[in-house]
């Protein structure tokens, strides 16, 4: 199946104009995206039920009932569905799985989305509005737009007859937007699922001229000082020293100047509370402090995220961040602890192999090049779970903006497209993987 030959070809015919999709489009891929387009009114209409069904993470009921709605579409076109239950301790609706078993020695794919969004049924952004080629609503790109992507890329794989040779696993996580803890338990499943895959695909938002090959890990990291609580004429002596407020910002001065500067490595401290006394509640990130301006601060708890592009970036920062709190002031000291979140999806040399197939069908289909997008302006996502252990690409879903925020808006022309290059792209990678692929 992989050919260091084909592969090399693949990057060699990437580099060419664009030429008409007449002449580069094998018959079957003629025939998908005939059938894409076939569909597209009615995948509109899909997305719009899918959206009107309120699926905000809490909202278990919601999230369970957009997985029944996908499950209905997997399951005409011969796929298996299961819904995994999260345990009760995990506080979440749970998971659509759905399977496809291709013949023996087929590529295997993961195809990654989810049903949940950021707004809960008290939110006032509940529904979809459509105004020619755009719409609005809760989800239209983040990712229900994507999800329908996915499945007009396999409905139309099915109408060409161009599923059966390949082994498909469909996840549609439901609670991306707030994953559930601990992480190994809610994404135990999806993990498991990747290291039986050879390819993973990512259908969360992209646009017309790139898709992700790298997305940065998320980490959380919380720092707390003491100091001597005494009388503030008496700071900076032998006795009292300089506080906590003053260990503290010792420490993120120290963190700014010391630690900045690796590209795709940033740090942010989103929380900071000092004096005598402080109350924080990190799951609500909030709190309170009291102290007076003549008495020496005892406390400073700061909360804050870290962003890296690999593992070895993420250890070498943790290290430098250490070492700086551990050389505390005079009466002073200072504890940071790190919290694992979203693992990074580093630009390995299969990502980019994937990469040079998807701006080639690309091209191909007439929709120009595929760039690799900076990873530095891309958040975390479900795919990073999977990088570890499979190489695979993200960002292959509708395109629109104003994710998170009332103002979300699809472009609904891209949807029929995206499907059509992922479809292809899917016919492609079915038929000869890249020998760079892990």
């Amino acid at each position: 199946m992989r050919s260091a030959a084909r592969f090399t070809s693949l990057v060699a015919l990437a580099l060419l104009p664009v030429v008409s999709p007449a002449q580069e489009l094998d018959p079957v891929e003629r025939e998908i995206v005939a059938a894409v387009d076939a569909r597209a009114e009615e995948a509109v209409a899909f997305l719009e039920a899918a959206v009107n069904v309120n699926s905000g993470t809490m909202n278990f009921a919601g999230v369970r009932e957009v997985g029944r709605m996908f499950a209905g579409r997997l399951a005409s076109i011969g796929f298996e569905t299961r819904w995994i239950e999260m345990p009760d301790s995990v506080n979440r609706a749970g998971h659509l799985f759905a399977t496809r078993r291709g013949a023996p020695g087929g590529t295997r794919f993961l195809l990654i989305g989810h049903l949940d969004t950021v707004f809960e049924p008290d939110d006032a952004f509940q529904e979809f509005r459509r105004d020619g080629e755009r719409a609005t609503g809760p989800g239209v790109v983040d990712m229900k737009g994507g999800d329908v992507a996915m499945v007009l890329a396999l409905e139309a794989l099915h109408a060409a007859g161009a599923l059966a040779e390949a082994t498909f696993t469909v996840a549609m996580i439901g609670d991306e937007e707030s994953a559930g803890l601990p992480l190994e338990v809610a994404r135990g499943d999806l993990i498991a699922a990747a290291e039986a895959a050879d390819v993973a695909l990512g259908f969360e938002g992209g646009d017309r001229g790139w898709a992700v090959v790298a997305r940065r890990g998320s980490s959380a990291w919380t720092l707390e000082t003491t100091g001597r609580q005494g009388h503030s004429s008496r700071v900076f002596s032998e006795v009292y020293g300089s506080g906590a407020i003053f260990e503290a910002a010792r420490i993120l001065h120290a963190f700014h100047e010391e630690v900045r500067g690796p590209e795709h490595l940033t740090f942010n401290p989103g929380v900071i509370l000092g004096g005598t006394d402080v109350a924080y509640d990190p799951a609500d990130n909030r709190g309170t402090a009291f102290g007076k301006t003549n008495v020496i601060a005892r406390t400073v708890v700061v909360d804050g995220g870290l962003r890296f592009i690999s593992e070895e970036q993420k250890e070498a920062a943790r290290e430098r961040m250490r070492a700086i709190a551990a050389a505390s002031l005079p009466g002073a000291s200072a504890e940071i602890e790190f919290t694992d979140k979203y693992p990074a999806m580093p630009p390995t040399d299969g990502n980019r192999a994937l990469l040079a197939v998807l701006d080639r069908a690309s091209r191909d289909l007439g929709i120009g090049p595929v760039e690799a997008y900076d990873p530095s302006q891309r958040g975390a996502a479900d795919i990073s779970f999977v990088a570890p252990f499979v190489d695979g690409l993200d960002g292959l879903g509708v395109h629109g903006s104003g994710s998170h925020t009332p103002d979300e808006v699809v472009d609904l022309t891209s949807l029929p497209m995206v499907a059509k290059r992922a479809a292809v792209l899917i016919h492609r990678l079915a038929r000869d993987l890249p020998e760079a692929v892990r």
